[in-house]
């Protein structure tokens, strides 16, 4: 390198500056202000805000709802899933927000690793005596969890049994499905209704409803869900956190697909 190192090399400053904004977003578990980012940066605004704006024209960095604000934007979730989860839940995290401040309950997000659900991201709400814990960083069961069956969703038979093997399914309560042909039949529900539910399978007392989220190919890639104590998540309570928990699929499906 004629002598140079890496060290001696000068840095081309608008793209150290671009790449400022995008790990302070990435680390900020709530949409970032313009402002917030002109502070960081010490340069003037309307200059952030090419900067910025260049990150959102590549969808490294995205508006949510038509706000200025910022939060991590598609592209920056297709990189993280092929090269990795870290950046997932920064992404997912204002969905998150929403939805527990809809419904009043614990959200959170799994993605499928091999034959378990990973949680990725979760929001407890505030102010409620009484609410599920979050589980963000660690593994579920696919067959007697929410998650896993949403993440289940498009297997039939003959693929479960591929991915889970034929013997019996492991039972964690008296409400667990232990077998595989009832397991596809609720993978199938699951599919043609667009939500999975666990009626206190895996936890007793505790109940939970997550729908698959979809890349642009229809792949499912992740799920998204809510848990709470069944003393609130009651049959009618049930049906609305049902179609909640499917809109806010639908919306981040149809932010990856674009």
């Amino acid at each position: 390198m004629n002598g140079k190192t890496l060290h001696d090399t000068p840095a081309i400053q608008s793209l150290d500056r671009g790449l400022a904004i995008l790990e302070a977003v990435a680390a900020s578990s709530a949409p970032v202000p313009l402002k917030q980012l002109t502070d960081l940066i010490g340069i003037d605004r309307s200059s952030v805000f090419r900067l910025a704006n260049t990150l959102r024209q590549r969808r490294f960095l995205a508006n949510p709802k038509g706000s200025k604000d910022y939060i991590l934007g598609p592209t920056a979730w297709r990189l993280s899933r092929r090269y990795g989860r870290n950046v997932l839940g920064t992404f997912f995290h204002h969905y998150l927000q929403e939805l527990t401040a809809t419904l009043g309950e614990t959200s959170h997000f799994a993605v499928r690793e091999g034959v378990e659900a990973f949680f990725i991201d979760h929001h407890v709400p505030a102010g409620q005596v009484v609410s599920v814990a979050g589980q963000t960083g660690e593994f579920a069961p696919l067959h007697c969890t929410a998650h896993g069956k949403a993440l289940l969703a498009d297997h039939d038979l003959p693929t479960l049994r591929e991915l889970l093997g034929r013997a019996p399914l492991h039972a964690y309560t008296r409400n667990t499905v232990k077998s595989m042909t009832r397991l596809a039949r609720v993978c199938a529900r699951a599919r043609a209704e667009g939500f999975a539910l666990d009626d206190g399978e895996y936890i007793e007392e505790v109940r939970c409803v997550a729908a698959p989220i979809r890349d642009a190919q229809g792949e499912i890639v992740a799920s998204v869900g809510v848990s709470s104590p069944v003393t609130r998540l009651h049959a009618r309570a049930m049906v609305r956190a049902a179609a909640e928990v499917k809109k806010t699929a639908r919306a981040i499906s149809a932010s990856l697909a674009s």
